[in-house]
């Protein structure tokens, strides 16, 4: 091989290889943002999650009050302190979210 052609061959490595480079670069900007966008979505997830928890546990508190019995005369009394306790909960669920 002649000089020539060996610093064409040289060149054109060198091109290849600055195109790899900006490739690299590219693709791990991209996976940079992609684990960043991952994590926001785990974290929304999450908080759907707890909600769905809470809706659930809410809609069960709800369901147990409905089926006191109203003949008796402490059944407002006990349904305003479930109510009450369910306020309480909510306050303790909000504070242990942040």
């Amino acid at each position: 091989m002649d000089q020539e052609t060996l610093k064409t061959s040289l060149n054109g490595l060198e091109r290849k290889i600055l195109v790899l480079l900006n490739e690299h670069k590219t693709l791990k900007d991209e996976m940079k943002g992609l684990k960043y966008e991952n994590l926001e979505l785990r974290s929304d997830l999450k908080k759907r999650d707890d909600q769905l928890v809470h809706f659930k546990n809410q809609i069960k508190i709800t369901k147990i009050v409905d089926h006191i019995n109203p003949e008796d005369g402490s059944a407002s009394e006990l349904k305003r302190k479930v109510d009450e306790y369910i306020r309480e909960i909510d306050k303790c669920i909000a504070h242990l979210s942040r």
